[in-house]
């Protein structure tokens, strides 16, 4: 399956370390097939996690070609937006093209991000080079996790 990524901002009233109640919009990265399940998810994943009210104020497309996760790692708990620019040579022309692609690296800090997306790319056989990495305010990424259904069983074969 093709992922397809979105970032949902959450709107909602959060507590800072100093006692006061800040209104904050944290953006979280949906895997999701359309925007309307995109709302949907967000709104079921974080509800668990919230005890006031909270909204989703924004949903748009995301585009990644490739997530560099770092499960188990407590220390990484920074997500960054790598650019790459990859080089291919035209065949018939013989002239040199570049297209970019943004990948999102789980990563500690920009040392660590840039080390993952090095070990990440070891396999690649394009030549590439590294256009920029910045740090994004993504809080987490929820994956789509198929769930498990009853199978259907019509009311009148129950009896």
């Amino acid at each position: 399956m093709n992922n397809e990524w979105f970032e949902c901002k959450v709107k909602y009233e959060k507590t800072m370390e100093n006692g006061l109640v800040k209104k904050v919009n944290e953006p979280y990265l949906v895997d999701a097939l359309n925007f309307t399940e995109a709302e949907r998810r967000i709104i079921e994943e974080i509800t668990p996690f919230m005890t006031g009210v909270f909204e989703v104020s924004d949903i748009k497309r995301a585009r990644y070609a490739e997530i560099f996760e770092a499960p188990g790692d407590d220390s990484a708990d920074r997500f960054f937006r790598a650019k790459l620019v990859f080089i291919t040579l035209d065949e018939k022309s013989g002239k040199e093209k570049k297209s970019s692609q943004n990948l999102l690296i789980q990563a500690a800090d920009l040392r660590d991000a840039i080390k993952r997306l090095d070990e990440g790319m070891k396999g690649s056989m394009m030549d590439y080079t590294i256009a920029s990495v910045t740090e994004t305010a993504i809080m987490d990424i929820f994956h789509y996790v198929q769930a498990k259904r009853e199978s259907y069983i019509p009311e009148q074969e129950k009896a």
